[in-house]
């Protein structure tokens, strides 16, 4: 296991973070319960949540995530050997404070909430889920939408996010901020602020990256480098697309697709590239989950991969990635796949 230090924080944490997303509806609180001891005997000691999970969120499921995280704890009672991170809805959702964005009332009304279902004094990490203004995230990652940012609203309500962030590290209920579905901009603007006003820095931000999501790569990676902002990257199977499990139409019982009634990702190009990286795999004798998930372990820019699972069989499937790294020809390979499969989802 790899560690690595969070932004410019004192947190070192191990490169595989457990993620958690499906605890509390297409998993049981034993389940969950049951993965966080294999990750735990695994060596992690990172663990990322939400106050939106479990997924899909819901008036019924939202918040379940967190009570089952904060009941292994209590009984447990191993909260300080793990490094907790977990996030703010960015508006938009109505079972969420109806809907409204974080702000100086919000943000510390979501941590109360947050900290109580945990069962814990304070979080280690305390994200912002996605940013609350026109820009691209989540299956709109291609569509800018300028008509929908209003920039002088946007950057008053990051500094007074942050200002509420900094009264939050001072009572010591966070100890850092990080985001989430952020861009070039958005992340500079947070830094920025931050450094003009004395607030609170940016540790790291949560996006997804994964084989057939890269970018990353870009403007995103640069910034990442230079202001000390690392990923963690989350869907690195891209929402389980990569397993190769969704071949030729087929829908698992239990799968995301399934239990989601749909999959935004699934179309005829993110199959032909899944199946090019299967070539991959196979060319190379590498097993293509493990494959994937040493691929994020390799960029520079990754602070910590977050893997999820529905089974103990499919976490210890993917934990195998951790004594894995790939050869230069495995990552020529995959560049020249990349290359053919630039836009895939």
């Amino acid at each position: 296991m790899q560690f690595k230090t969070l932004g410019r924080t004192d947190l070192k944490v191990t490169d595989i973070c457990l993620g958690t997303m499906t605890w509390g509806s297409q998993n049981s609180e034993a389940e969950g319960h049951a993965q966080i001891a294999m990750a735990r005997d695994a060596g992690i000691n990172f663990m990322d949540t939400a106050e939106l999970y479990a997924v899909p969120g819901s008036r019924e499921t939202s918040g379940r995530t967190e009570e089952i995280i904060g009941n292994w704890f209590a009984a447990q009672g191993d909260r300080d050997k793990w490094v907790l991170a977990s996030k703010i809805g960015g508006g938009g959702s109505a079972h969420i404070r109806n809907g409204s964005r974080p702000g100086a009332k919000t943000v510390r009304e979501a941590l109360e909430a947050s900290l109580k279902r945990l069962k814990t004094d304070y979080l280690d990490l305390y994200q912002i889920h996605w940013a609350s203004r026109g820009h691209y995230h989540f299956e709109n990652y291609w569509t800018y939408r300028p008509d929908k940012q209003d920039t002088a609203d946007t950057l008053a309500n990051m500094h007074d996010v942050l200002g509420t962030m900094g009264d939050l590290v001072r009572e010591g209920k966070i100890r850092h901020f990080g985001l989430s579905n952020e861009t070039t901009w958005g992340i500079s603007q947070w830094l920025r602020l931050s450094e003009q006003h004395g607030l609170p820095r940016v540790a790291s931000v949560q996006n997804e990256y994964n084989l057939i999501r890269r970018i990353f790569d870009h403007d995103l990676a640069e910034l990442s480098h230079n202001e000390d902002v690392g990923l963690l990257a989350y869907s690195p199977l891209a929402g389980g697309l990569l397993t190769g499990k969704y071949f030729d139409g087929a829908t698992p019982k239990g799968s995301r697709k399934d239990y989601q009634k749909g999959f935004w990702r699934l179309n005829e190009h993110s199959e032909r590239a899944t199946r090019a990286y299967h070539e991959v795999a196979a060319r190379h004798g590498l097993d293509p989950v493990q494959m994937a998930i040493a691929f994020c372990r390799s960029r520079p820019f990754m602070a910590a991969t977050i893997i999820g699972a529905t089974s103990t069989g499919q976490l210890a499937q993917v934990l195998g990635a951790m004594d894995l790294t790939l050869s230069p020809q495995v990552l020529a390979d995959i560049d020249a796949t990349y290359r053919q499969h630039p836009r895939p989802i």
